[in-house]
């Protein structure tokens, strides 16, 4: 009940914000700019993005914001900046392809003041109605409260799709993970359970099962997913996955592999088989090209040659571990991969650093990565930031326009291409949350902006990171209960294992 009672509140706030506000007619103009959060000054949004609201930095009593795109003009104000959402669709819908001018006045006491002026460029590209992500505290202590959510971006409408305390018990409690679709289709859709009911749950035209990937030929369950662009055929690495703790290092936490490698998964026949097994080797990531001829992925070389436990030389090597990345070609006829090939090569960069996290753009042409010292999990680590690879000329880059001082991670392209969304610590240094940022035809991206909120304060009271966002053409449509029924049923359908997949 509490939930629905603040949701009402945003909504009535809302629906009141816009009404009865008229523009000051007397004001000082100021020769600044204002201070709002979310940050939404001379950003580049999508045509059918949610309405972008914020509050004044500066402290006064009152704020009004005036919104004009050519003979449109739209009024808000009060504590806070909350558009009508039929208003300001009707206010983009006048500026795709051109600006919105804002102005934002603010009083203190009985004294008005204009800010400067600032955009918004509306682009005519629009972005996929669905983003899915799992929200989580930033303590590794507090995992089993935790979800996967799906939001509307053309509203503020979300929902819970797993619900991991569904499946968890007083004593043993258990970890969902890693959900991935099939180009963007809520009706092809996988995730993980470890612990407790763990399983890897593939959701496939309706069809809804648990698979227990483990098998005595592979190292482990699977891991980190890649869906074939159309095959039923899924690309994992599978990991033995450790942390471990800094006492005196601004990455607290090191997330690091003792062994992977990469299995390829037949949905279908449910088999499975080992297309990447180098004792020497750790591979993770794994990501196709939109053609499907092409496997992307991430590999460290790592020779073993002390007698203690791996898990313990890793962690005294643990900035020795520098990924590059690597392909596979992939004959879609005959599901035969060929031998890997060196792609980008991160650990000759400067002192060495390390690629992790690729994705490719859906025209085949770029390959986003993030790159930092050391190490494959880079969501932990400060200096992480984006880099963009033309596959077309080799040449790589940092993406300066959309990195900040702060963490930059797990990141997607929208199925059109123009979009791209990445979890980022740029706030405040702990919450990871989605920022957008439109990608031009040249690979330059636009200033980003975080996800837009009813309540332009909500994620600075909201103490759960947002991990994995991807895009989705809609949404998913099985119910929390009906995952979690799945999950506790059994322990899954055990795959087969195949020297060679057939199709």
């Amino acid at each position: 009940m509490k939930k629905v009672f603040i949701y009402v509140l945003a909504l009535t706030a809302l629906l009141t914000a816009c009404h009865n506000v008229k523009v000051p007619e007397q004001f000082t103009d100021i020769k600044q700019a204002p201070r709002i959060y979310p940050d939404f000054t001379d950003v580049t949004i999508p045509l059918n993005i949610a309405p972008l609201t914020f509050e004044l930095e500066d402290a006064c009593d009152e704020v009004v914001a005036r919104f004009t795109a050519g003979d449109y003009e739209m009024v808000c104000g009060g504590s806070t900046v909350q558009p009508d959402i039929d208003e300001w669709h009707t206010l983009v819908s006048k500026a795709i392809g051109k600006d919105i001018n804002v102005e934002v006045f603010a009083r203190t006491d009985d004294a008005w003041k204009r800010y400067q002026s600032f955009r918004i460029m509306v682009s005519p590209d629009s972005i996929d109605s669905y983003l899915s992500y799992r929200l989580i505290s930033p303590s590794y202590v507090a995992y089993e409260e935790l979800t996967l959510n799906q939001r509307c971006l053309e509203n503020y409408d979300e929902q819970v799709m797993v619900n991991n305390m569904l499946c968890s018990e007083e004593i043993s409690g258990q970890c969902v993970n890693c959900h991935n679709y099939q180009q963007y289709n809520p009706q092809r859709m996988q995730f993980h359970a470890r612990q407790l009911h763990g399983g890897t749950i593939i959701a496939y035209d309706g069809k809804l099962r648990k698979i227990n990937m483990r098998n005595d030929s592979v190292l482990s369950a699977g891991v980190y997913p890649a869906w074939h662009p159309w095959l039923p055929l899924i690309v994992y690495s599978t990991n033995l996955t450790r942390q471990s703790f800094h006492t005196r290092n601004a990455n607290r936490i090191e997330v690091y592999d003792s062994e992977s490698d990469l299995i390829a998964y037949d949905v279908d026949k449910n088999e499975v088989t080992n297309i990447e097994n180098d004792t020497t080797e750790f591979e993770v990531f794994p990501v196709w090209a939109p053609d499907g001829k092409t496997l992307y992925y991430c590999s460290a070389h790592f020779e073993f040659r002390d007698t203690v436990s791996h898990v313990s030389e890793v962690i005294r090597r643990y900035r020795e571990v520098k990924y590059n990345i690597y392909k596979k070609t992939f004959n879609p006829d005959t599901y035969q991969f060929g031998p890997r090939e060196l792609v980008f090569q991160a650990d000759s960069v400067g002192d060495g650093m390390s690629a992790t996290l690729p994705r490719t753009s859906p025209d085949g042409r770029y390959l986003m990565f993030t790159m930092g010292h050391y190490g494959v999990f880079h969501i932990w680590h400060r200096e992480a930031d984006l880099y963009l690879l033309d596959l077309n000329t080799g040449q790589v880059r940092a993406m300066d326009e959309i990195n900040s001082h702060e963490t930059e991670s797990y990141h997607a392209w929208s199925s059109n291409g123009r979009w791209v969304v990445f979890s980022s610590r740029r706030d405040d240094g702990n919450y990871t949350r989605p920022f957008f940022a439109h990608i031009d035809a040249n690979g330059k991206g636009s200033k980003p902006f975080e996800l837009p909120q009813a309540n332009p304060d909500y994620h600075r009271q909201f103490l759960k990171c947002y991990n994995i966002p991807e895009f989705m053409r809609g949404p998913v449509e099985v119910s929390p209960q009906e995952f979690a029924n799945v999950l506790k049923s059994s322990d899954g359908i055990p795959v087969q294992y195949v020297p060679q997949l057939r199709k």
